[in-house]
């Protein structure tokens, strides 16, 4: 059975495995295919033991939040990464409340292990914006960012000066993950859903059914 990470007394926590886990960030409103084969060329390319999907409670960068509520973006995720044992769902952020800093979603992990190495799934376009960030200095002391990047593209790393010392920066700089071109987003999805038109293979079928049978994203809500 998969459980939802709400807390942070897992086994992994309380049997003392050390683990090398990759921490995904997002809204996930809803999941698609792109998170999921982004996770999985990260668990592959850097060999993370885990990979956890964290969805937001309130984004500090989205100011319209989320257009389902956090239930139903979690389910969504379980039924998503069923299947898969090194993938898991924290709640962390959710039960928390308020806007979610990564920096205090990493403290929080951190307080529960300090020995567990943890990566930080990034972006290239959050990566640019990385010194905008609550407190981006604490960030690369407990994590190592893991940027992702289209195959055939550079990344410039130059955001990393004055924030870690050159050895730093050059680990950093050696995580970066290639990713086939998949033009999927959520925003996409949601707004095929508000007029009708198919989403399949966009999402997991498990996924699609799910947002069908709530009306998620629909013109009309659904029943209570």
């Amino acid at each position: 059975m998969r459980v939802v990470l709400s807390t942070l007394t897992s086994d992994i926590f309380q049997y003392g495995l050390l683990m090398k886990i990759g921490i995904f960030g997002g809204s996930f409103d809803p999941i698609h295919y792109g998170h999921l084969i982004l996770a999985e060329q990260c668990r592959d390319q850097a060999n993370l033991d885990q990979v956890w999907f964290v969805p937001t409670s309130v984004s500090p960068f989205k100011s319209d939040g989320s257009k389902a509520n956090a239930k139903h973006r979690v389910e969504m995720l379980q039924l998503a990464i069923a299947g898969h044992d090194q993938f898991h769902v924290s709640t962390l952020e959710i039960d928390r409340g308020g806007k979610s800093y990564t920096v205090e979603t990493l403290e929080e992990i951190q307080r529960g292990d300090a020995h567990h190495e943890l990566f930080l799934f990034v972006g290239m376009d959050a990566f640019q914006s990385f010194r905008d960030w609550r407190n981006p200095q604490r960030i690369l002391e407990l994590a190592t960012p893991m940027v992702f990047r289209r195959s055939g593209t550079t990344l410039d790393f130059q955001v990393l000066k004055q924030l870690c010392d050159e050895n730093r920066a050059l680990e950093i700089e050696a995580f970066q993950i290639d990713l086939p071109l998949i033009e999927i987003s959520s925003t996409h999805i949601r707004e095929s859903v508000h007029h009708g038109r198919s989403i399949r293979y966009m999402v997991p079928r498990a996924v699609e059914l799910y947002i069908f049978t709530h009306r998620l994203y629909a013109n009309t809500p659904a029943p209570s």
